[in-house]
């Protein structure tokens, strides 16, 4: 049988603890005839439910050790309330069961205030996607997510409908030419690009970012992989908005979705496993472990989070930018928001500190952007700052396909063939985006009619995305 490693033991679900090294002593002088995937199977039920396991297997007495140690272990760990306190669901209709769970397990922490589910939201790590919590003094990773900072951007050009139509070739090539995509992709040499965001001071004062700097700088500007796209549309404005100071009509405009990349992402696993190890919490709710905003971990996090998303921020700036001079555009305007992020705000006379993970800020009078998907419109928004949905709204359309079903279900000429009914041009991308894998956007929007008013419909009209669909690393 091939070696069955720590890695292997963690990525089933094990933590790094006593339970792991006990395990791995059992691998190693284990005797009988399963090969490594066979075990990995039985030893992934075993940490899930040691109780289970029957004394004639096999694993009894591994799994008799696992119990007790987990008892042990148990005697530190910080006790869930009985009961979810309340949390308010958006579209109720459109959001599966394990989404609902995933939120009623964070609403039982003890620093959770107040809860919410946008009607996009699904099943992701520790909060749900689409998931808005409310903490008191207390700051959840997971709660955050693994993207920090991922954000919209749009600017919405000088520039009629027809120009576009008409030089739909130029617009290919500056789109190829200015826009890179791929987990791990990046720039070298001249081709990196300087910006204020890399002389920030923590740079040198954390050194885990000090680590790191090197690597934000060569992602810097690129937008990975996952659902990140950078693409042109027509957005329309019904009539005058009178604070981006613009006419009715339609115009061409640049959106772009991404976050963090690799930075934000190692800033994120980082300080989730230091969290799993300072706040023990039970089984069903470890994605949840947070830090005390006041204790030394909580503002290394707080810091780190805040720069991820200044990071974040700034790729989407070298975009527009790149994008702009390429073209010899005037932009008429800019909105841009972060959606998987932590903020302090009030919510009934206190101070909290607002999850917002897969969520668009919606308080009022801020602005933001929802987008539907490949080939539905998207939404330039304005919030009404609605309490019970903690002045929030959705981030897109939310997947109704995980990205595995979506592969296996929907067909490479299905796919061409809704792009080509809504005259989309698509660069990259692979099944478990198209847009069949989304919800209706339009039912998402109606659901959420209340948190928000649209001020303009973006069509999109050519998308890139990474070439493989990859996933950020």
């Amino acid at each position: 049988m091939k070696k069955i490693t720590g890695k292997d033991l963690l990525r089933i679900g094990f933590e790094e603890n006593i339970i792991l090294g006990k395990t791995l002593d059992f691998c190693k002088n284990y005797k009988g005839s399963l090969n490594k995937g066979e075990m990995l199977n039985i030893l992934k039920n075993v940490i899930e439910k040691p109780i289970d396991t029957f004394e004639t297997s096999a694993f009894y007495s591994l799994a008799q050790q696992i119990i007790a140690l987990q008892k042990e272990m148990d005697s530190d760990t910080i006790p869930l309330e009985t009961n979810p306190k309340p949390y308010t669901v958006f579209g109720s209709n459109y959001i599966e069961e394990g989404a609902r769970k995933q939120m009623e397990i964070a609403m039982k922490l003890p620093v959770s205030v107040a809860g919410a589910l946008m009607p996009d939201a699904h099943q992701g790590y520790g909060l749900p996607i689409g998931g808005v919590l409310a903490t008191r003094n207390a700051i959840i990773p997971y709660g955050v997510g693994v993207d920090i900072g991922c954000r919209m951007a749009l600017s919405i050009y000088d520039m009629e409908e027809s120009f576009f139509e008409e030089n739909q070739s130029k617009f290919k090539r500056e789109l190829i030419a200015q826009s890179n995509f791929g987990a791990g992709n990046g720039f070298r040499g001249q081709y990196r690009f300087d910006h204020r965001v890399l002389e920030n001071q923590l740079f040198n004062e954390n050194p885990l970012l000090k680590n790191l700097k090197d690597k934000a700088w060569a992602q810097l500007g690129s937008s990975g992989g996952g659902n990140h796209f950078v693409e042109f549309g027509i957005i329309e404005f019904a009539e005058r908005d009178e604070q981006l100071n613009i006419e009715k009509g339609k115009y061409v405009a640049l959106l772009t979705h991404s976050g963090s990349r690799g930075f934000g992402a190692t800033i994120a696993g980082h300080y989730t496993q230091l969290a799993k190890k300072v706040c023990k919490l039970p089984q069903e709710a470890k994605n949840l472990a947070y830090f005390d905003l006041n204790s030394t971990e909580g503002q290394e996090y707080w810091l780190a989070m805040n720069l991820a998303g200044d990071y974040a921020s700034a790729c989407h700036e070298v975009i527009h930018q790149k994008m702009q001079k390429a073209l010899g555009v005037e932009v008429l305007a800019k909105v841009e928001n972060h959606h998987n992020f932590a903020w302090k705000e009030q919510w009934n006379g206190e101070e909290v500190i607002v999850h917002r993970k897969g969520a668009t800020p919606a308080s009022k009078d801020v602005m933001g952007i929802i987008p539907g998907s490949m080939t539905a419109p998207g939404f330039l928004v304005r919030g009404k700052g609605e309490p019970e949905a903690i002045q929030s709204a959705s981030h897109g359309a939310g997947r109704q396909m995980s990205r595995t079903q979506a592969k296996k279900e929907i067909s490479k000429t299905d796919f061409k063939a809704i792009l080509k009914d809504h005259n989309v041009t698509l660069i990259g991308a692979g099944l478990d985006e198209a847009p069949m894998a989304y919800k209706d956007i339009h039912q998402v929007m109606e659901a959420q009619k209340n948190l928000i008013d649209v001020v303009a419909t973006f069509t999109p009209k050519m998308v890139r995305m990474a070439d493989d669909g990859s996933r950020e690393d």
